[in-house]
Formats: structure tokens, sequence, C-alpha cells
């Protein structure tokens, strides 16, 4: 499902009407749409004021309370634009509203709006174009839609909640926080992407009639991943299937505190269905690591410390005969292990999931241009060291920068948090919605490498299986926190509710 910004928002609407859609037809299904939700929001009796600016989105409003007051709801408009000033679209959708004896003041009536239980608001400041805080009348209203809710009134945000950026899902300044919006032709960004749910409220997308050969001319610059695109990534198993057919999967994990993390990966790529799973770690992890897990294999690297040149040979000997290798979590570093970490997955030659520690031995510069495929799954502290770039920089543009280190680096990224991403150097980046505050916990992240190992042991290409496997791993957390709730939810949770998932997708 295309995630559009703000731009390709306007270059939908200039297609569509080159290609023969009438603008006033667009809005009127947009604001039919509106007063659809409205009337779902309103209690019996419910009062509605609709809000309106000097744009299209205030245009939507005006369609919306005509339709409304036509029905009989008691509904009028607040607006914050002169009316002698509205041109197109908006101003006809104006004089409609007003032909029709709807009720409507200017911006002096904003501090007499006030409603409570039952009633609604409807924001129709501001849209997607916003690109600054707003100012002036518009705070005002934000500030009057903020305290009729808080008196108990629904609000119901059109196309997007007023002071949100449509690209990054962050408030410009003043912000409308909605328990509704309705967004037309497709979802933007800023819906997703966070905090901008929490402003949005329950989203519906409605189907305004631009047409598809209008939407095909506007390249798409990211995707939403949704539940039946990702089960549809894995295939079913053959009834014939045997454990090697299964998949092989090495797991390169764990040093002495950090034997959790070893134990985690290796479950997570059990329990994504790999056939055979091996650990390979220093003597003094093995026991620890495999406790309660006797489906794994393992395999002890001699020697102590840190990874080194020196294990090279005795890893790329372990990664013969398996199909992917999942390296990093809890791994010993040291000032040697970037360059043998390198040089043991170019030798090994096998699809390979890298994760935590081997991230940080191997720094941007390791991870670019590794001649294997490769899927990186950093959480945005180690973004922020990979790339140079500070944390907020990083949160602040999550799907750029995902897509551009992707292309850079020439692999698979996976930017793990809420709304994880997951970007390819040749294909839109896709964001998973799923996933609960709950996952924010130790060894999640471990669990996700080993389940991204199994995919890709199992067959599936590398943006294939980072993007299945997010999804996968944010629904077993869902599906974990709505019988265990989300304070103390624990990684094992979460791995042992993978089975949840396969069985709700007959995989």
């Amino acid at each position: 499902m295309r995630l559009a910004t703000a731009a390709e928002v306007r270059a939908l609407d200039a297609a569509a009407i080159a290609a023969g859609a009438s603008g006033g037809a667009l809005m009127a299904r947009a604001g039919a749409a509106v007063a659809r939700a409205a009337r779902a929001l309103l209690a019996p009796g419910g009062r509605v004021v609709v809000l309106c600016g000097a744009g299209n989105n205030g245009g939507d409003g005006w369609v919306a309370l005509r339709l409304l007051h036509q029905g009989g709801v008691a509904a009028r408009a607040v607006t914050l634009a002169d009316p002698a000033a509205l041109h197109g679209d908006a101003r006809a959708a104006f004089e409609a509203a007003a032909a029709a004896g709807a009720r409507w003041e200017g911006a002096a009536a904003l501090p007499r709006v006030e409603l409570g239980p039952g009633d609604l608001a409807v924001d129709a400041l501001l849209g997607t174009g916003l690109a600054r805080a707003p100012e002036g009348a518009y705070a005002a209203a934000i500030a009057q839609l903020a305290e009729v809710r808080g008196r108990g009134a629904q609000v119901l945000a059109v196309d997007v909640p007023s002071g949100l950026s449509a690209n990054t899902g962050r408030a410009l300044g003043a912000c409308v926080t909605a328990d509704r919006t309705v967004t037309f032709a497709c979802l933007k960004r800023g819906l997703v992407l966070h905090p901008g749910p929490a402003h949005a409220g329950a989203v519906e997308v409605v189907d305004i009639g631009i047409p598809a050969a209008a939407e095909a001319q506007v390249p798409v610059g990211a995707e939403l991943l949704v539940e039946a695109e990702a089960r549809a990534l894995v295939p079913p198993r053959p009834p014939g299937a045997h454990k090697g057919d299964a998949g092989r999967v090495l797991v390169v994990a764990g040093s002495a505190g950090k034997s959790g993390a070893a134990h985690l990966a290796l479950t997570g790529a059990l329990r994504g269905g790999a056939g055979l799973v091996t650990l390979a770690a220093r003597p003094e992890v093995l026991p620890l690591a495999l406790a309660g897990r006797p489906e794994a294999m393992s395999l002890a690297l001699p020697g102590s410390g840190p990874l080194g040149l020196d294990d090279v040979a005795a890893l790329t000997a372990a990664a013969e005969g398996v199909d992917a290798v999942v390296v990093g979590p809890g791994i010993p570093r040291g000032a040697e292990t970037g360059a043998a970490l390198r040089g043991w997955l170019e030798r090994a030659g096998k699809p390979c999931v890298i994760d935590a520690d081997a991230l940080n031995a191997l720094g941007g510069s390791g991870v670019a241009g590794l001649a294997v495929p490769a899927v990186v799954t950093p959480h945005p502290g180690e973004m922020s060291r990979l790339t140079g770039r500070s944390i907020g920089e990083i949160q602040a543009d999550r799907l750029g920068a995902a897509a551009e280190h992707a292309r850079a680096w020439g692999c698979v990224v996976v930017l793990k948090g809420a709304g994880t991403v997951v970007a390819a150097p040749d294909a839109p980046p896709a964001v998973v919605a799923a996933g609960n505050p709950g996952m924010a916990t130790g060894g999640t992240g471990d669990v996700l490498a080993g389940l991204v190992g199994a995919l890709l042991a199992g067959g599936l290409a590398p943006f294939d299986a980072a993007r299945a496997a997010a999804f996968a791993h944010a629904l077993a957390g869902d599906l974990a926190a709505a019988r265990l709730g989300h304070r103390g939810l624990l990684a094992g949770d979460l791995a042992l509710a993978l089975g949840e998932v396969w069985a709700r997708w007959g995989r």
C-alpha cells in the first residue's frame, strides 16, 4: 500500500485532473466520506462544528457541512478564511453549503465552540501541504479543538490532523489530536510514522476516484507492508519436506555475560522454521546458550576473547553446507573483529544477517560493498554509529535514513523501532506498522536476527526475507502482548508467539 508524501499527493491530484477527473468531483467524494464518518462518530442528538481553513481541506469541510445539514444534523461551521477570499473548488463548496442554508460563522466565533460528550468537531483546517508551525487563528483553533476534546467531544480530522507533517509524522507546532482521521486516495506517511498515529487516531483510507492510469504515473516512494502481503512472501512448506529442505542456519553469537543473546538468536532461527541451526561460539558460552534448546547443534570456536583473524578459518569451515549465516548478537569484539568478519563473510559467500556487535565491529565502511547478499538490522543507536548522524536525525526521517543507506551500502537495511523500516537498494522501502511498546526489551532484536536468517536459509531473497520477518516478528509481539500485556513482555514470549503467526498464516 502506497505511503505518500505531500509532493506525491499533489502529483496524484494533478495527474488525475490531467486524465480528465474533475477537482470538484474529487472534493465531493472526499467531503461525502467525511460526512459519513461524522455520522458514525456522532451520538444521537449530538452537534457538529466544522472548522474550515482556506484551502481544499476547508473545501472538504464545506461539502461535509452541507451534507450533514441536509441530512438533518445540527451542524455549523467556523471558518478561519474570509469566504470572499476562497477560490476554485473550495469556493464552490462554500457557496453550495451556504445556498443549502447551512450555518457558518467567522473566526471570532472560535471561543464559543463549546462541545461536549456526544458532540463532534471536524478539523478541516490545514491539509497535507503544511510545512511550518500553525500560527495565529489556526493555532488558536487547534487549541480550541484540544479543549473540546478534553470535555469529551470527538474530533474527526480531514486527510491529516492539522499541524502534523504529512511526510514525517512529527508535529510542526500546535497539532490536533484526533479520534479518527479520514484520509483520501492513499495513506500519508505521517499517519503511519511515529508519533503521527497518536495524533491521527483510527485511520480510514477513502477511494475518491483517482484513475489507476493517473496513479501509475506517480512513482511509489514508500509502502506500508500489510499482513496479507507479508504472509504471501512466506511459501507453505511442501508436504514431503525434510529438515534439509527447510534450510540450515549458522548462528555466530554470544560471549561471557551475553550467552542469552545467542540463545535468543538461535531460538528465532528455529521458530522461524529453519531445519537445522548450529551455534558457533567460544566454549564457555555454549552450555548456557544451549540450555533448554536441545534442538540446536553447536560448534566450539577455539581460543578465547574477541573474535579475530585467527577465527576466520574455523568460521569458514563452519559455514560450509549452511544456507545462511546470522552474526552479531553478543559476540566478543576487539580490534581485529571487523576485518575478520568481513573477510570471513566474503570467503563463506553465504547470505547473511549482520546484527548488534557485528554491526558495531564492521561500521558503515565495513558493511558497504560486501560481496554477499546481506541484511543489516540496526536499532536507531546502532544506525547513528554506522552513519555518523545523531539518533534524533535518524528518528526524524527513518524512511529516508534507511533508504539512503540501503543504496549506499548495497544491502537490505532493517531499521528497527516503532514503525520498523525495511529498505533495499532497488525498491521502495516498506514500513511495518504492527508491534507495540512491550517489545522495547532486551533480546527481541536477537530473535528477529535469527528469524531473518531462517527465512534467508529457506530460499527467500534478502528483501523478501527481511520484510516477512519484520512483520511476523511485530505480529508475534502483538499476539503475545494481547495475552500478557505490554509491561514485562519478554523476548522469549515473542519467540514462542511466532508459532501462532505461522498457524494464523497457514505456514
